[in-house]
């Protein structure tokens, strides 16, 4: 998806810049004008005969100039390591664990449960199993649970994003799993959070009320210049993505305030352990 809007925003350019009107695009390559403006948007696959065609029309004509640019239709053809897990993985959060493997900086907060990126096996799969009023088929589970630690390797890449992540107590204080799992979440949040690219901050209950009153969201932020900020908020069977710069510019602003009231963190380290001592 990333190189689909990447290739997008690059046609786009090219297509204004020419003063190619998107009918007039769409009609070089027998389709309409709202494909044109999908294919912009990144929002559809892409055909090598359609972009060769799109950039002879904008007078892309130089093959070092094409290149990189037919390369991109190529690569956002090839499914992600994901798609292994589609049996288990909903379409519209397939569309986040693409984005947020290319991710330079994952921002985040959490209230209910902790982020899928810090969770341990046995947490991860006491939050697979909650909430259900019917079991789930072990093999499911196990499947849930190796995609969302296959998700985790992102953090030990050679190009690891940042991950900032910012937890309500209340995240930690709810049992998952028992006490046994409880425990070894709370030692590997300690631990994880002196990798150099994770920070980790808890917001303690004495911080009364503060600003995220929307309830849990991801900020994600790219390397490539046009790529726009994306806010990832999940619901239940669905999940939203915002990339209208006023409004991700309201989740930035309240991410800073969360920041400024939570703990350091290496205070925060600290207050996980007590917590561990006192359970």
């Amino acid at each position: 998806m990333v190189r689909r809007i990447l290739l997008g925003s690059q046609l786009r350019r090219l297509r204004e810049a020419r003063g190619v009107t998107r009918e007039a695009a769409g009609y070089s390559i027998r389709a309409s004008e709202s494909k044109i403006s999908r294919m912009e948007l990144g929002r559809v696959s892409f055909k090598a005969r359609d972009v060769e065609d799109l950039l002879t029309l904008y007078g892309v004509t130089d093959e070092v100039e094409r290149e990189p640019l037919l390369a991109l239709a190529r690569d956002s053809s090839i499914a992600g390591w994901w798609h292994n897990y589609s049996d288990v993985l909903p379409g519209w959060f397939q569309t986040y664990v693409g984005l947020e493997g290319t991710a330079s900086q994952i921002s985040t907060y959490e209230v209910q449960f902790v982020h899928g990126l810090l969770q341990t096996d046995g947490y991860a799969r006491a939050v697979v199993t909650a909430g259900h009023r019917n079991p789930i088929a072990e093999e499911e589970i196990e499947r849930r649970v190796a995609l969302r630690l296959e998700r985790q390797k992102l953090l030990l890449g050679e190009n690891a994003p940042e991950l900032i992540c910012v937890l309500d107590e209340a995240a930690l204080r709810r049992p998952f799993g028992g006490e046994d799992v409880m425990d070894g979440q709370l030692a590997h949040l300690a631990e994880i959070s002196e990798r150099p690219n994770v920070t980790l901050q808890v917001i303690p209950f004495e911080s009364g009320g503060h600003a995220a009153e929307s309830g849990a969201f991801t900020l994600l932020r790219f390397p490539e210049s046009d790529l726009s900020d994306v806010v990832y908020l999940e619901q239940l069977t669905s999940a939203l993505y915002l990339d209208k710069r006023d409004e991700v510019a309201q989740y930035e602003q309240v991410l800073d305030r969360l920041v400024d009231i939570s703990l350091s963190p290496a205070h925060t380290r600290d207050h996980l352990h007590k917590i561990r001592q006192l359970r």
